[in-house]
C-alpha cells in the first residue's frame, strides 16, 4: 500500500512536468490598425471686397486745371484720397448741356457723394437732388433754397424748398476782396485800379463788390480818390468776359483797363484771368491779383506780378464735405466759410513782401480784426 502511493506521487510529478514543458498554444488577437487622422478644413468662403467710398466732381466750363475754383475743388478730392483712401474723379462739362449728362453718370455708377462746382450748376443739381432724395451732393459757391417770388421753379431757379441731401458750400468773399480793395489803393501809382468778372452773377460779383468797398475804405481813411475801373456797386453794372476760359479775352481786358490808366487788375473770371497776368508781365506796367487760389502757387509762372490773392479755400471745404460723409455726419443746408475761420483771406504777398510798407501791412491787420469782429463791415461802407 505503501508502495502504490510513491507509485501514484511520483507519476502526478512527472505529469505536471510535462504539461509545464509543453508548448503554448498563441492566443489570436485583432491586429492594429492605424489610419491617419482625417483633418476637417473651414469651408473656403469668398471675401467680398472692401467697400471704397466713391466721389465724383463735375467742373464747371472753366476746366479742371483752371488754376481757380474748379482746380481747388479737385484739390479738396486729391486730398482725401490720399488721406481717407477713397475714390474720386471728375467730368470736365464743355457747355452747359454737359451738367446733367455728367451728374447722371455719376448716379448709374453707384457714386457716393456728387460734387458740382459753381453757380451755373444750381438748377441742374436741384433737380437732380430732389429726383434722387437718397443721393448726397455738395455743390461750391451755391445754397438752397434759391428761389425769389415770380420765379420759375426748374427753370430760372432750383427749388424753394430745403433739399437735406445737399450740402451748399458758400464763402464770403467780400471780406477778403475788401482787404486786397484796400491794398490795391495803397499801392496803385496811378490812381487806378480795375476789377472784371466772367460772368454777372453773385459769386463773382462779391469779388468786384468786395474790392470796390476796399478802395473807398482807404479813400475814406487817406483822403485821397483812387479810383475803380469795371464795377459799381451802386448800378451793378461792370466789365465781363462772358465766360470763364479765354485767356485771350483776358488779355484783351487787361489792355483796356492799361490804357485807361489802370496798374493793378483784379480779374474774376477763372482762366480768363492768366491771360490779364500774361500782359501785366510782358509789359510790366501792372500787376494783378489773383482769386481762389494763391496764383503764386498755382500759376507761377507769373509770380513776379502777382501782387496777391483772394484766397477762397474750396479745396478745404470739399474735404471737410468728404470727410463728414465718410464719418457718417453728413448734413445738407448751407455751410459758409468766413475770414473768421480763415475760409477765406489774402495770400501772402511773396515777391512783393519787400515792396508793401510794414504801415500797410498793419492797417490790413487792423482792418482784418475789424472785419472778424464786425465792427468793420462791406455794407457798411458801401452805404456810407
Amino acid at each position: 500500500m505503501k508502495k502504490l502511493f510513491v507509485v501514484l506521487s511520483v507519476l502526478v510529478v512527472l505529469s505536471m512536468a510535462l504539461t509545464a514543458c509543453g508548448t503554448k498554444t498563441p492566443v489570436a488577437t485583432a491586429p492594429v490598425v492605424t489610419e491617419a487622422p482625417v483633418v476637417t478644413e473651414a469651408p473656403v468662403v469668398p471675401t467680398e471686397p472692401a467697400v471704397v467710398f466713391k466721389v465724383g466732381q463735375v467742373t464747371d466750363l472753366g476746366g479742371i486745371d483752371d488754376k481757380s475754383f474748379n482746380a481747388s475743388a479737385w484739390k479738396g478730392a486729391e486730398d482725401a484720397v490720399a488721406d481717407m483712401g477713397i475714390e474720386a474723379k471728375y467730368l470736365e462739362s464743355q457747355q452747359q448741356s454737359d451738367y446733367a449728362k455728367n451728374v447722371q453718370q455719376y448716379l448709374d455708377e453707384g457714386t457716393d457723394l456728387i460734387i458740382t462746382v459753381g453757380f451755373l450748376l444750381g438748377v441742374d443739381t436741384a433737380k437732380f437732388a430732389i429726383a434722387n432724395p437718397e443721393q448726397k451732393f455738395a455743390i461750391v459757391d451755391y445754397s438752397f433754397p434759391d428761389c425769389w417770388p415770380g420765379a420759375n421753379v426748374g427753370v430760372d431757379c432750383g427749388t424753394d424748398q430745403d433739399l437735406a441731401n445737399v450740402r451748399g458750400l458758400m464763402f464770403q468773399t467780400d471780406q477778403a476782396a475788401f482787404l486786397a480793395g484796400y491794398l490795391a489803393a495803397g499801392m496803385t501809382t496811378t490812381g487806378k485800379v480795375a476789377t472784371y468778372g466772367g460772368l454777372p452773377i453773385p459769386t463773382v460779383t462779391i469779388f468786384m463788390k468786395g474790392f470796390e468797398a476796399g478802395v473807398k475804405y482807404y479813400n475814406a481813411q487817406k483822403g485821397t480818390s483812387v479810383e475803380v475801373l469795371g464795377w459799381d456797386n451802386a448800378t451793378g453794372e461792370g466789365t465781363f468776359a462772358n465766360g470763364f476760359e479765354s485767356t485771350d479775352d483776358g488779355r484783351a481786358l487787361a489792355e483796356s483797363f492799361m490804357q485807361e490808366g489802370a496798374d493793378i487788375i483784379l480779374p474774376v473770371a477763372g482762366q480768363v484771368g492768366l491771360g490779364s497776368a500774361a500782359v501785366c508781365k510782358e509789359t510790366g506796367a501792372c500787376k494783378v491779383i489773383g482769386v481762389d487760389a494763391d496764383w503764386v502757387e498755382t500759376a507761377p509762372e507769373y509770380k513776379e506780378v502777382v501782387l496777391t490773392s483772394v484766397l477762397k479755400l474750396i479745396d478745404v471745404a470739399v474735404y471737410n464735405t468728404i470727410k463728414d460723409m465718410v464719418d457718417g455726419k453728413f448734413t445738407g443746408g448751407t455751410v459758409t466759410y468766413t475770414i473768421a475761420d480763415g475760409g477765406v483771406d489774402i495770400a501772402p504777398f511773396h515777391e512783393f513782401d519787400s515792396v508793401v510798407p510794414q504801415t500797410l501791412k498793419d492797417e490790413l491787420a487792423t482792418i482784418k480784426a475789424a472785419l472778424i469782429d464786425g465792427s468793420l463791415t462791406v455794407d457798411g461802407v458801401l452805404a456810407q
